[in-house]
């Protein structure tokens, strides 16, 4: 009888999905594998694949942080790593609390890559000040199963120290070493022209109130190949499903709307799994625009990206690699790619690279963990693995209702009623038993008030019995209680 070997190591990853989880459109936007932001995927598969290594397990944990798993993360898993992105600021601290109950459960180590703070271009830390208890919570209980943490620049390295903590070390995204030391980004062609292939990307904040929206219309005129690449999940609900019930369907700017000239003309995209979105980037002369993981998905298919920096956590990344950038602030509404691409130099990116790697690998051992490029294939299986799936292509607007989106779309419908369906028997029948059990407890709770009440009853009853039994004093004794004491008192004062 042959045995399966078990890994001598199981890390468990904090991540939406396991790089080689495949499903459809319909399911991975219902099960938000994205974690409400594609960028995510492309920094936890890239911590996936490099973790990875002969004897060791990768398992993702679906995003959750399920407090009382506690034991059994300790019971089945050597280390648990979290790549995290901008998690100190306010509308992550719940979700950062309960990652820091958690970690406080834990007995195994706990390895943070690549968190950071955010606040605004001008660094300013005083916006994110009343989070620091729990900044600082978390950063304890992280430190006291770890050499160090992991941050991703220099204000976040920065915040960190003020606040008294010393083993903080930068070591950027783990998203730029997805093929390990080795970066290659050049320009293929001398300039760009009217004919060129220009993806862009923005959030809705850019879009809205940082002059992204203006930009977008002004190039969507010039450039015809321009193709905008969203990220979040409202994105791809609105795209697919036409879903506008989210907050921000009121950025009618942001080409992932239905109104949207761009997504009339099927000219935007948004990917569920990063192999798709940086293979789709390998055939665009150029990106560039203010999501930092956008960028970073096409310098990793080798395409040249500016990054419109809008924030601290988008800065001190693109300073960190020395990422081509310019501040949002600082450009004008009538900016055009062909200028940012001519004055962009990649130079330092690719010569800087490897110095980059060595002190991110550093990193990992000094917390005790391999990577598959110094441990292990350099990731060659992995990439193998990933080429026999078969992943879905990139959402794309739902203009006209063909009859293979459609069938698609009511396919997973009718599914998800049957589920609801088995889910409502299923919880029809829980509550019978619940009521069931309810009235078996109070026809107990009645029987034994009855019997409570029979036995005070039959207590009383003999208290009454013993009390009529008990022998009257007599005639002799209680006429001595009563003129017991004044005779003594008398017979006293007479002596």
């Amino acid at each position: 009888m042959s045995s399966i070997a078990r890994p001598t190591r199981r890390i468990l990853l904090r991540s939406g999905k396991s790089p080689f989880d495949v499903y459809s459109l319909e399911e991975a936007l219902h099960r938000d594998v994205i974690a409400t932001n594609s960028g995510n995927l492309i920094f936890s598969d890239a911590a996936h694949k490099i973790l990875e290594t002969p004897g060791t397990e990768v398992v993702s944990n679906g995003i959750r942080t399920d407090v009382n798993a506690a034991a059994r993360i300790n019971a089945e898993y050597d280390a648990f790593v979290i790549p995290l992105a901008n998690a100190f600021r306010p509308t992550f601290e719940t979700s950062l609390n309960r990652l820091t109950q958690l970690i406080s459960k834990l007995k195994i180590p706990v390895v943070v890559l690549g968190t950071g703070a955010q606040a605004g271009l001008d660094y300013d830390a005083e916006r994110i000040k009343a989070i620091e208890p729990s900044v600082k919570a978390f950063v304890s209980a992280v430190l006291d199963r770890s050499a160090s943490i992991g941050v991703r620049g220099e204000f976040t390295e920065q915040y960190l120290k003020d606040m008294g903590f010393r083993d903080v070390e930068v070591i950027g995204c783990p998203s730029m070493f997805m093929w390990g030391k080795e970066l290659n980004v050049e320009k293929r062609v001398p300039a760009l022209t009217r004919d060129s292939r220009i993806s862009i990307n923005g959030s809705h904040s850019a879009v809205r109130s940082q002059g992204l929206g203006a930009i977008i219309r002004r190039n969507h005129k010039r450039y015809p190949h321009l193709r905008f690449v969203a990220q979040n999940l409202s994105d791809a609900l609105q795209m697919h499903w036409r879903d506008l019930s989210h907050p921000n369907a009121a950025v009618t700017g942001m080409p992932s709307h239905p109104d949207h000239p761009m997504f009339k003309e099927d000219k935007v995209r948004i990917y569920v799994d990063p192999v798709t979105w940086i293979d789709d980037l390998r055939e665009f002369d150029y990106s560039f625009g203010s999501r930092i993981h956008g960028n970073i998905a096409a310098l990793l298919a080798g395409t040249p990206a500016t990054v419109l920096t809008a924030d601290s956590r988008t800065l001190e990344l693109c300073r960190y690699f020395e990422i081509p950038h310019r501040r949002i602030d600082s450009v004008d509404k009538d900016l055009d790619p062909a200028r940012l691409y001519e004055e962009s130099d990649f130079g330092p990116l690719v010569s800087g690279h490897q110095e980059r790697f060595d002190r991110f690998t550093a990193f990992l051992e000094k917390n005790g963990l391999e990577n598959t490029f110094t441990h292990g294939d350099g990731g060659a299986a992995f990439e193998a693995r990933l080429r026999e799936l078969d992943f879905p292509a990139g959402v794309r607007p739902w203009n006209e209702p063909d009859i293979e989106s459609v069938t698609s779309r009511f396919g997973f419908l009718n599914g998800r009623l049957a589920e609801l369906d088995a889910d409502n028997a299923r919880l029809r029948r829980e509550l019978a038993k619940a009521r069931s059990g309810a009235r078996t407890a109070e026809t107990k709770a009645d029987t034994a008030k009855a019997s409570a009440a029979k036995a005070v009853a039959t207590a009383d009853a003999a208290k009454a019995r013993v009390s009529a039994a008990k022998p009257k004093p007599s005639v002799y004794r209680r006429a001595r209680r009563v003129v017991g004491a004044p005779l003594r008192k008398a017979l006293q004062n007479r002596a």
